[in-house]
């Protein structure tokens, strides 16, 4: 039951065509004090309309609305504010909380409608740092909001595999690798080759020319260049499996950036037939003047391709295959001029997709201020903090409930989650501060707070054994009707969530349920042999239904016992 559509509804009977139901639904407000009322209508616009006073009209509304589902409409100067009656409006929407399960929250308006996401996306032969975690986790909750809204999706972890800086590895291997140790230990050597080869760059600029003509190798296809490079990206696969693993998340295509190889000639073609092409300092360039923007770098002058030339022919390959309705790319914000420029190439080509193709940016992981760089060796890696994370959970389950079963499942759900929700808490356009204190607290506003609530919740059902509905007597206490409400609001959420790219609305609101629920445990006599026993216990059901469902749009699990 949409209250906001309900009150605009019966507003738009009063007002003799003065205003659109759609029109009253964009100024309704929510009071800021339940005393307040549940909803407000302000009266300005129709004020300007009709030539009266805001609270001339305001009094009069309020003296004509009446329904089954309010309590009361009062007039509060310019505004009618209106308090529904718990009883019968958050009976109607028990029953259809109840009613729909798990479908509860479902949209319907993607249906038929692919979407390509393109996220994750590590370096070969680098560790998967904390500053990975944020494409990982945002960009797989995207994914789950966006089949909740009925979408079918296409998760791409776009591996960089490829680019000058495999060029420079492969140049530091020869110069100073030994074979057995990349064997023994295969990305921490790799890592600290990379580093020692920027180290000594600074006192060796001829390096670099080194570094560029070993990419030009690979590019060619020498043997040995390319027997190197596979080598790495095997090891490199195999260990990113492993966080994947523990993070829960799963992908549709490995197709990484040299998976373009044979397919960037076509698309330089393509620019060329266009008339695009332009040569600038010996390169072949894209000139994007008009859009404000600097050239779009398609070769260098020694003949090697640019992310722009393999983002392009990426874009060509994943429309033709799977017929996209919308490409996300849920890259960092310092790429944001990079997209602007491949977006601004693709309209340039006259593809009639290029406006649905869209950067979702979002902000940096830092420490101690600064950005996390693994070419300076400031990195934390991530699988260091999921198995402190999960030990730290392990322990804590120990010392509170040493019984539980299936504890060390359950301690790798609540570890990981903490982990996730730390971040996806966050609106992503804000940079977040690694702290592995605050990461891995288990109070205030962190998963494992959620995960706790949900469990709880869950302890209640089992106790109370089978649930008979009968009515929803017990419902009346303010208590219940702002849980409601804050209930009422999931299906909302979900859009807004999608329509945002914004997984931190669905984190948020899950707490919101989280406190609204632990106020009413705290208040209110659940386990109680009595008529209003399963309406109450009803309530409690609901709780789960929407906290495991929320948990699971963000990527995280949501322990029946902890």
């Amino acid at each position: 039951m949409n209250l906001n559509d309900f009150y605009a509804g019966l507003l738009e009977q009063h007002l003799d065509g003065g205003m659109s139901k759609e029109e009253i639904k964009g100024v309704i407000e929510t009071p800021k004090f339940s005393h307040q009322g549940d909803l407000s209508f302000p009266c300005f616009q129709l004020a300007k309309k009709k030539k009266q006073s805001p609270a001339a009209i305001a009094g009069g509304l309020a003296d004509s609305l009446n329904s089954s589902f309010l309590v009361k409409a009062e007039a509060a100067g310019p505004y009618v504010n209106i308090f529904f009656n718990g009883k019968t409006t958050g009976a109607e929407i028990m029953k259809e909380i109840l009613a729909q399960g798990d479908e509860f929250g479902r949209h319907h308006f993607g249906k038929n409608k692919v979407i390509t996401i393109d996220m994750s996306s590590p370096n070969i032969a680098k560790p998967f740092s904390m500053g990975h975690l944020r494409s990982t986790v945002i960009g797989n909750s995207i994914a789950l909001i966006a089949e909740k809204c009925g979408y079918e999706t296409v998760k791409i972890n776009y591996i960089g595999d490829w680019g000058t800086q495999f060029g420079k590895l492969i140049t530091a291997y020869k110069k100073w690798g030994d074979e057995n140790k990349v064997k023994e230990n295969p990305i921490p050597e790799l890592f600290s080759l990379y580093k020692k080869f920027h180290e000594e760059a600074e006192n060796d600029p001829s390096l670099n020319d080194q570094g560029r003509k070993a990419f030009k190798q690979l590019e060619d296809g020498n043997p040995e260049t390319v027997e190197l490079w596979t080598w790495f990206k095997d090891e490199s696969l195999s260990a990113f499996q492993e966080i994947y693993n523990l993070l829960g998340v799963s992908f549709d295509s490995y197709h990484g950036e040299s998976f373009y190889n044979d397919k960037m000639e076509a698309a330089v073609e393509l620019i060329k037939e266009k008339g695009l092409l332009e040569t600038s300092d010996g390169a072949e360039v894209v000139r994007l003047d008009d859009e404000g923007l600097p050239p779009s770098l398609i070769k260098k002058s020694d003949g090697a391709t640019l992310y722009a030339t393999r983002d392009i022919a990426a874009a060509l390959y994943r429309k033709k295959t799977y017929d996209f309705s919308h490409a996300l790319y849920v890259v960092g914000q310092e790429q944001t001029i990079h997209f602007r420029q491949l977006f601004a190439v693709m309209k340039k080509l006259e593809m009639p997709w290029a406006d649905e193709m869209v950067h979702v940016p979002f902000g940096l992981f830092l420490q101690g201020g600064k950005k996390m760089s693994t070419r300076k060796g400031r990195v934390t890696l991530l699988e260091e903090v999921l198995k402190e994370a999960i030990s730290m959970a392990l322990s804590n389950i120990k010392e509170k409930n040493p019984g539980l079963e299936d504890a060390e499942r359950i301690a790798r759900e609540v570890g990981t989650g903490a982990v996730i929700f730390h971040d996806l808490k966050n609106d992503r356009m804000n940079d977040v501060e690694f702290s592995l204190e605050d990461m891995l607290t288990f109070e205030g506003e962190t998963g494992p707070y959620v995960q706790y609530t949900h469990a709880r919740a869950q302890s209640l059902l089992r106790k109370a054994g089978d649930l008979q509905q009968k009515d929803f007597s017990g419902l009346e206490d303010p208590e219940s009707w702002e849980l409601i409400k804050t209930l009422n609001k999931y299906p909302e959420i979900v859009e807004e969530a999608y329509k945002n790219y914004s997984p931190s609305i669905v984190a948020k609101y899950i707490l919101s349920v989280s406190k609204a629920f632990n106020k009413y445990y705290g208040k209110t006599r659940i386990l109680e042999e009595n008529e209003e026993l399963s309406s109450r216990l009803l309530l409690v059901k609901s709780v789960t239904e929407i906290l495991r469902d929320g948990l699971s749009l963000l990527g995280i699990k949501a322990p029946a016992k902890m």
